[in-house]
């Protein structure tokens, strides 16, 4: 039984980290005719970026895109019937997969968007806080680093007291996206961060 389980688990971990890798900037920019986001504006290929080197159309298109990878790789392990750890733990693949591409890129985004997508196919509740935290700090203080930190520090928090089984993969992401604003996190201290 348990081998059966690992037959299903492991090759859709996997897919799910593949469908993180999926490149959506760098599609999108091609596709409408804008700048490569890795090598122009921040550096960094996810909407934020994408919006100051092309418009709303094209981040609209890029989050969307890195929604749906998130939500894919959730989606996959429900339909698979495979337990809400499970999905959790497909979201985390999708993530990382973003984060840490294997296609040849010099890096991935810093993960925001894909991780709504997780968070919101495994529970809209939970997704809707973290949208609201994201989009609260971002009004405030027209930072989107600064929403991204903050989302990734409060998410944890929402997910103890609305579904406490996916505390452990919520953590983990919480830890990676952190981790990748570590340059912004500098920036932010040293009061020289990009504002939106």
């Amino acid at each position: 039984m348990a081998e059966s389980n690992m037959l299903t688990w492991a090759p859709l971990l996997a897919l799910s980290y593949l469908l993180g890798c999926i490149p959506t900037a760098v599609v999108v920019c091609r596709a409408l005719g804008i700048a490569d986001p890795r090598r122009h504006g921040s550096g960094n290929p996810g909407a934020t970026n994408v919006l100051r080197l092309g418009g709303p159309l094209a981040a609209l298109l890029t989050l969307f895109g890195d929604l749906a990878k998130g939500a894919s790789a959730v989606f996959l392990a429900y339909w698979a019937e495979l337990t809400q750890f499970m999905a959790g733990l497909c979201g985390v693949a999708a993530v990382i997969g973003h984060l840490f591409p294997a296609f040849g890129q010099r890096h991935g985004g810093k993960g925001m968007a894909t991780t709504f997508g997780v968070l919101l196919a495994l529970s809209p509740s939970l997704g809707i806080v973290a949208l609201a935290s994201w989009v609260l700090i971002a009004l405030l203080s027209k930072t989107a680093s600064l929403a991204s930190i903050t989302t990734a520090l409060v998410t944890p928090l929402a997910t103890w007291l609305l579904l406490p089984g996916l505390l452990g993969a919520v953590l983990l992401i919480s830890a990676l996206l952190i981790l990748r604003h570590h340059d912004n996190i500098q920036r932010l201290l040293a009061g020289e961060e990009r504002r939106l």
